[in-house]
């Protein structure tokens, strides 16, 4: 018989990264080092946790068109395709094309943060992607659609008595889908989704909830397939300026 209990591991992983966020909330005075203290947190889980094609990180995103992206905290993006991605001074620069999924990563949860992460999504969806034909022994298959960047909001807590209650539904709620949050997680209380067929969210309280956002964040990404085939001669152009 065995002593191992995937149960007590799975309460492990979210038990973690609660301890974490409380001790940042807790620990650190400073605003500014207290978001950075989380957004590592995040980080690291996603870091650990996600499939080796996909990798986190803190970054800007720019398209062939020279536009950029607001700084985002959290960006998953492909690392088996992706032709590029520029480091300097620690600062990371991500194209367009790679990115999955984004997030900004607070330590609260409310009608604000909603608002503003929905603006950091936007400024990473409204930039250019290309996508070229993939070519075969036989000749190339058609250019791939467009996969849709998941976007989304990260906290530890929730700033409204009924923490996943009416003031989180209405605050969701968007009519642009470039603004859209499409999952977040309340590490102390929760998670949340958008519902496609149902067009509305899902609200789920959960006593594990950052293992539930990452099983839930990777079954999105599973669905999202591959990225695009980058147009790099897009970005040659930029050598000519």
């Amino acid at each position: 018989m065995s002593d191992w209990s995937l149960s007590q591991l799975l309460a492990g992983l979210h038990n973690d990264i609660q301890l974490r966020l409380e001790t940042v909330r807790k620990s650190f005075a400073h605003p500014g080092t207290k978001g950075d203290a989380s957004e590592q947190v995040w980080l690291q889980m996603l870091q650990t946790y996600l499939p080796q094609r996909y990798q986190a990180a803190s970054a800007h995103v720019v398209d062939s068109q020279g536009a950029f992206s607001e700084q985002i905290d959290v960006v998953v993006f492909d690392r088996q395709f992706s032709p590029f991605i520029f480091q300097y001074e620690g600062q990371s620069i991500i194209p367009a094309e790679s990115v999955y999924a984004v997030f900004e990563a607070k330590q609260i949860i409310n009608a604000e943060h909603v608002e503003y992460a929905k603006q950091k999504v936007a400024s990473v969806r409204r930039l250019h992607c290309t996508s070229l034909p993939i070519p075969h022994a036989g000749g190339a298959f058609p250019a791939k659609p467009l996969i849709p960047i998941l976007g989304g909001l990260l906290t530890f807590e929730s700033s409204w008595s009924r923490a996943l209650g009416e003031p989180l539904q209405r605050a969701l709620r968007e009519v642009d889908p470039n603004r859209r949050l499409d999952l977040g997680c309340v590490a102390a209380h929760g998670y949340f989704y958008y519902d496609v067929e149902a067009d509305g969210y899902r609200i789920e309280s959960h006593k594990k909830s950052a293992t539930a956002f990452l099983f839930k964040l990777i079954s999105q990404l599973q669905s999202s397939a591959t990225v695009p085939m980058i147009d790099i001669q897009a970005y040659a152009q930029w050598l000519l300026e």
